[in-house]
């Protein structure tokens, strides 16, 4: 049997779980899901499926599962690096009706989600007992949760408070073949091993997040945050290492170049310094009496960093607009080019100017502007690289110029990827960062876990028969004496 049979055998099975409306399948209901926010790779599903249940989502897994069809979970389509591309003639589990906060507990400082809740929404839930949840990616407004763990997401203050992972404590979980699984738990005091940060990130290829319980904050007393504009991108980046040498630790520290500033005025009208090289945002956040001696060292430390203008926010308002502008660059961008690629590497901090200038210098190598907006404190570059797509080449040359930028992230001493994943994007490039051992022992986790390869088939690891299937025997790395299995 063919697998076109196999897949209308899975439809007809489905059609007795899904009504009408919740199983879609013309060209038209499909067209909004050909793609994620890289718009630039597009596939056709040959199914979407709206669940409005976790016992929906086992059902559908596990029908696949028994047909050979491969799936992939999706929330808001946020991800920018081609992870929630649908695969070729596969089914599209839509998770977005899986909304639910199911249990917020005040006192043990928990949230338990479903996962299509968008991120948001759990510290709005939050925000009457003091709490909050720390991780704030730009698209904080629409994305999931769900969408968050496969891609352990970061945002402006993961600087202080880390990436999702950090602040995931449990999983409930249904695996590629339709088996449920319960990892870590809603203790604050992790015991064992740390299965909920081995299914943290893994860009959907263990399988679907159900239920995920995160951890809550207590609310600073007091934010403080400063604008400060530099005359050179070079001037910014020399203000962060003095900020982290000082020993101060911000709960963000952002920098914006001239195009991403002028992009953001345009969109939200930040208030933003108009004909700046670049601005930092820094935030201080903590007790009231601490954050007013940080703010005074602070002052301190960016005068001496040779700023030419600097503003402080007074009142949330203001606070609240300079944000507005960081987060508003992404889409923001869209004003200065009909197309852009975002980029998504790491480099270290000292070596940041160094990252900057070598970029311009690709900039202008390949003819296409780059405006430039990163997570200073920790390395995360995010270029985006302005092109047209309606003409000849040009995609193909933002694309070429992307994985410069990838390859000067790891020269560097960096990584391919701070939070946006490797989805399809990045795949070209695995090979830059990890070796071939590498590379096969993780084909070798995900085979045992997915033999089929029908979780989000075609994501992150360069594809290829599973290793479990491929080969007969000994590994080649075990016949080499490279690795034991004793």
């Amino acid at each position: 049997m063919d697998e076109a049979a196999f897949v209308s055998q899975l439809l007809e099975e489905l059609k007795k779980t899904y009504p009408p409306g919740r199983l879609l399948t013309a060209a038209a209901e499909l067209a909004p899901y050909e793609s994620d926010a890289l718009t630039a790779f597009k596939a056709r599903p040959r199914a979407v499926v709206l669940p409005e249940s976790a016992e929906e989502v086992i059902t559908t897994v596990r029908a696949c599962h028994h047909h050979g069809v491969p799936f992939m979970a999706r929330g808001s389509g946020t991800s920018l690096s081609g992870g929630s591309l649908p695969v070729e003639d596969g089914v599209v589990i839509g998770l977005n009706r899986l909304n639910r906060i199911l249990r917020l507990d005040p006192r043990e400082r928990i949230a338990v989600v479903e996962p299509g809740t968008v991120n948001l929404k759990v510290s709005e839930a939050a925000e009457r007992y003091g709490l909050y949840y720390a991780p704030d990616p730009s698209s904080q407004l629409i994305c999931t949760i769900g969408g968050n763990v496969a891609f352990n997401s970061g945002g402006v203050h993961c600087l202080k408070y880390g990436m999702t992972a950090n602040h995931v404590l449990g999983i409930r979980a249904v695996l590629p073949d339709g088996e449920l699984v319960e990892l870590g738990s809603a203790s604050l005091e992790g015991v064992g091993p740390d299965l909920s940060g081995f299914f943290v990130g893994s860009e959907g290829l263990f399988g679907i997040a159900l239920e995920i319980t995160l951890r809550l904050l207590p609310r600073p007393e007091r934010y403080h945050t400063v604008l400060a504009s530099y005359d050179s991108l070079e001037g910014a980046g020399g203000a962060v290492a003095l900020v982290v040498s000082s020993g101060l630790l911000p709960g963000a520290m952002e920098i914006m170049d001239r195009l991403a500033i002028e992009a953001a005025e345009a969109a939200v009208d930040a208030g933003y310094p108009r004909g700046a090289a670049a601005v930092l945002i820094v935030e201080l956040e903590g007790p009231a009496e601490e954050v007013e001696a940080e703010r005074l060292r602070l002052l301190e430390i960016i005068e001496e960093s040779g700023a030419s203008e600097v503003m402080e926010a007074r009142e949330e308002e203001e606070r609240m607009k300079i944000w507005k502008g960081r987060k508003s660059a992404f889409s923001a961008a869209g004003r200065l080019s009909p197309d852009f690629l975002v980029q998504d590497g790491v480099v270290p901090r000292g070596r940041l100017g160094e990252a900057l200038r070598t970029i311009e210098e690709l900039s202008s190598i390949h003819g296409l502007r780059v405006a430039n907006v990163f997570h200073a404190g920790d390395g995360n570059l995010h270029p985006l690289i302005l092109y047209d797509g309606r003409v000849d080449g040009e995609l193909e040359k933002a694309e070429e110029l992307a994985g410069e930028i990838l390859r000067l992230c790891v020269r560097l001493g960096g990584s391919i990827t701070g939070e946006h994943g490797v989805g399809v994007e990045k795949l070209a490039y695995m090979k830059d960062m990890f070796s071939d051992a590498n590379i096969e022992v993780m084909k070798r986790v995900r085979s045992a876990i997915d033999p089929g390869r029908l979780a989000n088939r075609g994501k992150m690891l360069p594809e290829g028969e599973p290793p479990a299937l491929k080969f007969h025997g000994p590994h080649p790395l075990e016949k080499e004496g490279r690795i034991s299995r004793e």
